[in-house]
């Protein structure tokens, strides 16, 4: 058919026939049978390819240890060893004995170790540790201050140094030159915050203020001032009196007429709480000052506390056993009875109770079962009452009754 096509367009198809044993696949393929052709074609296989597995990692083996080399300590390292050891052995001889309170032998081997090894300024301290026990306490502080020096240039702990301060304060103390024993407390807490070390410097300050204090007592010197001072007191100008009188009470604390006689000015200045503590002070300081007693039950009297001034007042009476003041304290007295029945001219006995229990020590005394037995027997027998004010005890508590109004007497 290919042949009479090509005639018939005039072509010589034969030029286009492949030549013998051609069979049009490149060279290397073989054309499939005829039978392989028949076989149904597999479809094609997916040129992707899943992502391999990352292989595991293995642990690096351990490198092998290096083989020990032979080292030999030179000459200087093995002295420096073998000074150091010596020096702790003394250190621990030393401790054995201060522990006995064998202190000067404890000195001796602190020392040791310290020459042994000058690099540890803690055998310095332990040897001021034991100086300080024996009571050298020139030699103490000499010790510690040479450890502080050395320990300085070889960088010591702090609050080692802060230690060793503590220590010189502690040997300035015992001396009593409490001035240079504040000083090496302060330095000592500049170093290292140290709650004893505190307590020690706050003792010291006090220490100080009542040493001043004591050194500025002179009793000739207060009677000048207290002489002044009711000079100041007569003129009127009573704000120079307290002063005066406060210059007497420093010079000398153990005078009461100094606090009764500021007591004094202070209530010319209507300061009478104050005054008040000024005569409670000359009271506690001799109690046996009557004119105290006296100069309380006037103030009590101003504040119209007239329950209290008469308890002052019997009060002076029993502390005047030579009745040099009887007269002054009968006349107050009155004049403090007269205004207690102006106050309560117009109460009633239950006004009077109510007011009366205000009182904490007129309640405790209403609430005291043995006072209320003798309150009823009074009732029926008034003569009983006498009888009871034997006792000092009971005589107070009736007195103060009396005072408050409860008990009433013709």
């Amino acid at each position: 058919m290919i042949d009479v096509l090509g005639v018939a367009m005039g072509i010589d198809m034969k030029g286009f026939s492949p030549d013998d044993g051609f069979d049009g696949l490149p060279p290397g393929f073989e054309a499939p049978s005829l039978r392989d052709r028949r076989k149904p074609r597999a479809p094609p296989a997916s040129t992707s390819r899943p992502a391999p597995a990352p292989a595991p990692t293995r642990a690096p083996a351990p490198a092998p240890a290096p083989e020990p080399e032979d080292v030999e300590m030179a000459d200087e390292d093995v002295e420096e060893a073998k000074a150091k050891a010596d020096a702790l052995a003394a250190k621990a001889q030393g401790a054995e004995h201060y522990k006995a309170q064998r202190f000067s032998e404890a000195a001796e081997y602190f020392k040791k170790a310290w020459d042994l090894w000058p690099k540890d300024i803690t055998f310095l301290g332990n040897l001021g540790a034991a100086y300080l026990e024996a009571k050298e306490y020139d030699q103490c502080i000499a010790t510690c201050e040479l450890a502080v020096e050395e320990g300085r240039g070889l960088r010591a702990d702090y609050k080692i140094i802060a230690k060793i301060f503590g220590r010189i304060g502690t040997a300035y103390t015992a001396k009593n030159d409490l001035a240079s024993a504040k000083k090496y407390f302060q330095k000592s807490l500049s170093e290292h915050r140290d709650a004893t070390i505190l307590a020690k410097l706050q003792a010291t300050e006090k220490a100080i203020v009542e040493a001043e204090r004591q050194a500025y007592i002179d009793p000739t010197q207060s009677a000048v001032a207290r002489e002044e001072g009711n000079a100041a007191f007569k003129s009127g100008d009573f704000a120079k009196a307290v002063k005066l009188y406060e210059e007497s009470i420093k010079r000398d604390p153990s005078d009461a007429r100094g606090y009764n006689n500021r007591a004094a000015a202070y209530m010319k200045l209507m300061a009478l709480a104050e005054a008040l503590k000024d005569a409670d002070k000359a009271i506690e300081v001799d109690p046996t000052f009557v004119k105290a007693y006296i100069r309380k039950a006037t103030i009590l009297q101003t504040m119209r506390e007239y329950s209290k001034a008469l308890e002052a007042l019997q009060a002076a009476s029993s502390a005047d056993t030579a009745n040099a003041h009887a007269q002054e304290i009968q006349a107050q007295e009155f004049k403090i009875q007269q205004a207690l029945f102006t106050q309560r001219a117009d109460e009633t006995e239950e006004q009077t109770l109510e007011r009366a229990m205000k009182d904490p020590e007129v309640a405790q005394i209403m609430g005291d079962p043995v006072m209320q037995q003798i309150l009823q027997q009074a009732q029926g027998n008034p003569g009983a009452l006498q009888d009871h004010m034997k006792n000092p005890v009971v005589r107070q508590k009736i007195m103060k009754l009396i005072n408050a109004g409860i008990i009433k007497t013709r």
